[in-house]
């Protein structure tokens, strides 16, 4: 599916609601903090120069801000992806302030609603379909009804103890933690202006549109292995910015996984980070996603595209050659809905087992092994049909 433009109007035909009320807290809190930012740094760095400390500080606190995101407000509490350590929760709570998105009950608010209503121009508080500015910053800098916070999401959230204490606190925590926190690190260490400079505003900035960069850019620039239900997208680019959340596509489709890039070499450091807490007991009922689940949407997705492609109208072969590859990549649907439909089976009647007569039958039946097959048997279909559908580029 192609990416919509920056200048599309909603599906809907509902437009922009361009003359929402200004949020000015966020207006001048972008402002300010984009102006220190820009001019502020240069000039400093120019004419006094950062210390080491300073900038070890920024890298220190751009990564614990930037993970609490990630693994805390996003995979933790927003989609339940891991239970977490109270301490570590505490961690989250504490370093996702420092981030200044909003409270964990707000954030995840708007978050579960992106899910659910994603591209939808008016349900969905951030929808790509409504503009790249409005997707990456333009939702917050104006009061858009799709942007308030539905509590009926997160009534789970409410009951959590560090949750409720940050939302309660969230404006001290924030303060003790952006300026109280980075300042006294700044004047230990006899670099107070560079430190609050470099881990107080750049830092920030930074944060803010590595995480907005999720919103937009991963919504119009990528690829879509899994689906094109909605504009999310994969962007290993993205994933290098965000500690691993620029696989967005599979996010999309598989929103409960705690990993977003699902393979070895996938640069996902939330993932790694997730999995060494379980490692030590820190966090645990990892939720992944099913390998058949995630072969199943990969060649879903490569049968749409051939077939496209056929009905395109673009391939130039001849009508019997054309005939012959559509032919086989009827086949190779038929064997693979076939597939699908004997391991449903399967596990169905193994669910079921508790029946003695079923029980009988199955006895023997390694249903990991039997996973694995059907998951190989699925791989392998996956490469024939690629190779089917370059036949027609």
């Amino acid at each position: 599916m192609a990416s919509p433009t920056p200048s599309s109007v909603p599906s809907s035909g509902h437009p922009p609601s361009a003359r929402a009320p200004i949020n000015w807290v966020a207006t001048i809190m972008f402002v300010v903090t984009g102006l220190v930012a820009a001019v502020g740094v240069p000039l400093y760095a120019w004419f006094f120069d950062f210390s080491l400390a300073a900038w070890v500080w920024f890298l220190v606190f751009l990564w614990a801000s930037g993970i609490s995101i990630t693994a805390g407000y996003h995979r933790l509490w927003s989609h339940g992806a891991y239970e977490a350590h109270w301490s570590v929760r505490l961690f989250f709570m504490l370093f996702g302030a420092m981030a200044v998105q909003n409270s964990i009950l707000i954030w995840c608010a708007g978050h579960r609603p992106h899910h659910r209503f994603v591209d939808d121009a008016e349900r969905d508080p951030y929808s790509a379909t409504r503009g790249l500015w409005f997707s990456h910053m333009g939702w917050m800098v104006r009061n858009h009804p799709s942007g308030e916070p539905d509590f009926g999401y997160v009534r789970d959230l409410e009951r959590d103890p560090i949750v409720a204490f940050q939302h309660r606190f969230y404006v001290p925590i924030v303060l003790a933690m952006n300026v109280g926190l980075v300042a006294l690190v700044g004047w230990a260490s006899g670099d107070l202006w560079g430190t609050l400079l470099l881990a107080g505003f750049l830092r920030l900035v930074l944060n803010h549109h590595f995480t907005f960069f999720i919103n937009s850019l991963a919504h119009y620039w990528g690829t879509q292995p899994y689906t094109d239900e909605n504009t999310a997208r994969d962007n290993p680019v993205l994933a290098f910015l965000t500690y691993g959340e620029g696989y967005h596509n599979f996010h999309h489709i598989f929103t409960h996984d705690y990993r977003n890039g699902i393979k070895w070499y996938d640069f996902d450091p939330t993932k790694w980070l997730i999995r060494g807490l379980a490692s030590v007991g820190l966090a645990r009922k990892l939720r992944v996603t099913p390998q058949i689940a995630i072969e199943r949407a990969r060649l879903d997705m490569q049968f749409k595209r051939a077939r496209a492609r056929l009905e395109s109208g673009a391939v130039t072969r001849g009508r019997i050659e054309l005939a012959q590859v559509r032919e086989r990549i009827q086949k190779e649907y038929e064997a693979f809905t076939a597939t699908l439909a004997e391991w449903s089976a399967t596990r169905e009647q193994w669910a079921s087992a508790a029946k003695e007569r079923v029980a009988r039958r199955l006895e023997g039946v390694d249903l990991q092994a039997y996973a694995r097959e059907i998951e190989a048997r699925l791989r392998a279909q996956r490469k024939r049909v690629q190779a089917l559908t370059l036949q027609l580029a």
